[in-house]
């Protein structure tokens, strides 16, 4: 079983790259945010793998970090969720985006993923919605600053509730729900920071202000 290859890259292709190790080329499937950091041809390259065994062929599937590859086997635990959808998922909803579409539960994000249809989608947020918490990522663009980790855990936001209403309001004004809820979670959190006893008391005006200014980020 391989788990790790270092070499030199050799060609990037659409869904795959070729990995040169010691005069050996590998193949290795990966996401499209993989590889798209793979430009230096001819440079040294280590990439995680996970290795996917059946009758009639062997596949390699490759990671740049723990997180992404912990996401695709958290996807591929999900019936009817191969490794082919896994990598379609976090090309259209890549992992420091798709904790927050799970815990927000939305399901046209995990659709925009080629042969995601509304069951499968559904399936996937459902079962993945308790075990999606226990994967630290990092934080992106609309996720809060830049290079801070954070857990994707689904915080409750409770019945109704101001949480609620600014998502809501944010999602009329056209943003995303995954974004929407990203950042009213963020909100929220710096909010119960600054307090000191864990607690928020924002307005509803307030918390779609600073919502709004998190999605400017």
């Amino acid at each position: 079983m391989i788990s790790k290859l270092s070499g030199i890259l050799d060609s990037v292709h659409e869904n795959f790259l070729i990995l040169d190790v010691q005069g050996v080329g590998y193949q290795v499937y990966a996401s499209s945010s993989t590889l798209a950091q793979c430009t230096g041809v001819g440079e040294p390259l280590s990439l995680l793998i996970d290795t996917h065994v059946k009758e009639d062929y062997i596949k390699l599937f490759g990671f740049q970090n723990t997180a992404e590859q912990e996401w695709f086997r958290l996807l591929t635990s999900v019936q009817g969720v191969g490794a082919k959808a896994a990598m379609s998922i976090m090309t259209a909803c890549p992992p420091e985006q798709l904790g927050f579409a799970i815990a927000a539960g939305d399901k046209p994000a995990i659709q925009r993923a080629d042969g995601v249809g509304p069951k499968l989608a559904a399936r996937i947020l459902t079962e993945l919605k308790d075990k999606a918490g226990k994967i630290d990522l990092q934080a992106g663009k609309n996720l809060g600053a830049k290079g801070v980790s954070i857990s994707v855990a689904a915080p409750n936001m409770g019945e109704g509730g101001v949480a609620q209403d600014a998502v809501s309001a944010l999602i009329n004004l056209g943003y995303q729900r995954t974004d929407a809820y990203a950042a009213v979670m963020n909100v929220k959190e710096k909010a119960a920071n600054d307090d000191g006893n864990g607690e928020s008391e924002l307005d509803l005006g307030e918390m779609i202000r600073l919502s709004l200014q998190e999605l400017a980020l």
